[in-house]
């Protein structure tokens, strides 16, 4: 969604990054059983590492890393952990990639679509809407407090592919597997982002009115709200009415 580091802003503002910290902790600790269950070597492992630097990310405890990563190999309990994806539309036809960590498909797939259905959306097929999407490492840096030049200097030597202009921050973009480096090498120079994680970007954005808009991040927030669900990622490109609407 253009516009994310928008949101994100609101959302802390609004003190809803807060609200979801125990969220963000049980998605950053999903995300590193699944990875782990290729080798509990982040070395080894692009998936892992990256994870892991997602995780650092969201200052999830170093021991609750270690204890997920055992999960994942299998030296713990609590591993039994599926990887799902659902694809379908929300409000305006736009087009939704939820992606989920369950212990139960059944479970998750019927709640997915009770959400979609109740607010103005749909499931639809396997690859109906994820050949939209890219996956990149994504890293944002609010312009009060860094300039481009720095940002730039750092991620690119780094092997950033590109830093762009996401309104009110820069936004760095990284190859999946390089994503983990890139986020190292501003740690190195004392840089901590925004937020930093590997989601899946949208080739192209569709315009949406206000009243979809609406619509839309109602959906969205309730499918984040999901215990299952671990991101949403949607093609919207939102009025900038209402990310004031948001902000006020």
């Amino acid at each position: 969604m253009a516009g994310h580091s928008k949101w994100a802003n609101i959302q802390h503002r609004k003190g809803r990054q807060d609200a979801k910290r125990g969220k963000l902790f049980t998605k950053a600790a999903k995300e590193i059983i699944i990875a782990a269950k290729n080798g509990g070597d982040p070395n080894m492992n692009a998936r892992l590492r990256a994870a892991i630097a997602a995780a650092k990310a969201v200052n999830l405890p170093k021991d609750k890393i270690e204890n997920a990563i055992k999960k994942g190999t299998g030296e713990l309990e609590g591993g039994d952990m599926f990887e799902v994806q659902y694809e379908g539309y929300g409000p305006g036809g736009i087009a939704l990639l939820v992606e989920a960590a369950t212990d139960n498909k059944n479970r998750t797939v019927a709640e997915i679509r009770h959400l979609l259905t109740r607010n103005n959306g749909s499931m639809g097929e396997a690859g109906c809407v994820a050949w939209m999407f890219d996956k990149k490492g994504t890293l944002y840096f609010p312009k009060e407090d860094f300039t481009e030049d720095a940002v730039m200097e750092v991620g690119l030597e780094a092997g950033a592919e590109d830093v762009l202009d996401d309104g009110e921050a820069w936004e760095v973009r990284t190859a999946p597997e390089d994503f983990a480096d890139v986020q190292q090498a501003f740690d190195d120079a004392s840089m901590t982002p925004a937020s930093a994680e590997v989601r899946m970007i949208a080739q192209n954005n569709v315009d949406v009115d206000l009243d979809t808009g609406r619509k839309l991040i109602k959906l969205i927030d309730m499918l984040e709200d999901n215990e299952d669900v671990q991101n949403v990622h949607n093609n919207a490109e939102l009025p900038d009415e209402l990310f004031e609407e948001m902000a006020g």
